[in-house]
């Protein structure tokens, strides 16, 4: 049975019965705001490359994350800029650093406010990679696992109620479960960047985060592009080891990926909304090509749609502010 019988239009003849029957939701409670933390104090830097995005020092946090809250946005996740950096990255797990002491201001502001860290050693090694450098410019994988599993410790000592290791180092999220579990944090829940591709749509998070490589590329610990099942085989090696949820990065150009992922593992995805994904609409928004804000929406409700149950974004404040 088909037309005239049947008409599709009928139920999209006004805004009222067009929600009733919408298929997907996009809420604040489903999205994490990213934060820069920078050392120091009286801090606010604006992002040139991604406009509406500061960096903050820790003592700038309280009004940021009661907005936060009082929007209904789920969690934030946060990236340190440390006062130095060396070859080991050891500012990584100092216990006075940017991210540990903002994971402190934040559950004293908002305690409810779910605080996720990033676990990597690019935003604190001098070379910019993200694991242990040899001399000879390899990155030593099971070396990298103890400065990452440090890393970890020393965030969930500070009071963050989840860590998220970006490094894609293999072994690393059994490594960190370990250390985890030992300390007596077994309660604490990871989240695996398990497929994060080497992507060009990171550029302008690498200037906010001052996380470029000094030499060479990523190419040899991120995903290759091209590659759908090799994703599957890093999500499940994930779960296996311990990971509780798990993430695809970038989103829009890997929605395939998300759906993948989606119809074959049954537990929490979320998805990064990357810099670049946000500059690139922001950039047209502010040359007047696209509406901004209805771009956004159908982003995001893409993104979720694709199978992600939770977005990672720099829009979450606009996204949670228009609805």
């Amino acid at each position: 049975m088909g037309y005239p019988v049947i008409r599709m239009r009928r139920m999209r003849a006004s805004e009222g019965l067009r929600r009733m029957v919408r298929e997907t939701h996009v809420l604040p409670q489903d999205l994490i705001y990213p934060l820069f933390i920078v050392s120091g104090s009286g801090a606010e830097e604006p992002v040139v490359s991604m406009p509406g995005v500061t960096r903050y020092s820790p003592d700038r946090l309280p009004q940021v994350v009661r907005k936060i809250h009082n929007l209904g946005i789920a969690g934030v996740i946060l990236f340190g800029i440390p006062e130095y950096k060396d070859h080991l990255g050891s500012s990584a797990f100092d216990d006075k650093g940017p991210v540990q002491q903002a994971i402190k201001t934040i559950k004293d502001t908002t305690p409810e406010l779910v605080v996720i860290t990033d676990v990597c050693m690019c935003e604190y090694t001098s070379h910019g990679h993200c694991g242990y450098l040899t001399d000879d410019g390899r990155i030593d994988n099971d070396r990298s696992l103890e400065m990452l599993a440090q890393e970890a410790l020393s965030h969930v000592k500070a009071g963050c109620d989840m860590v998220a290791p970006s490094d894609m180092m293999d072994g690393r999220i059994g490594y960190i479960r370990k250390a985890l579990d030992q300390a007596g944090f077994d309660h604490i829940p990871i989240m695996s960047y398990a497929a994060k591709y080497a992507s060009a749509f990171y550029g302008p998070f690498r200037e906010a985060a001052e996380s470029a490589p000094q030499s060479g590329d990523r190419k040899s610990y991120q995903m290759d592009p091209p590659n759908v099942r090799e994703a599957l085989r890093e999500v499940e090696l994930d779960i296996a080891e311990g990971a509780d949820l798990v993430m695809v990065k970038p989103a829009m150009a890997y929605m395939d990926v998300i759906r993948a992922v989606r119809e074959r593992f049954d537990v929490p995805l979320a998805a990064y909304n990357v810099s670049g994904e946000y500059s690139m609409i922001k950039a047209a928004a502010e040359r007047g090509w696209i509406d901004e804000e209805r771009i956004v929406k159908e982003v995001l409700t893409g993104i979720k749609r694709a199978g992600a149950d939770i977005i990672i974004t720099y829009f979450a404040l606009d996204f949670a502010g228009i609805l």
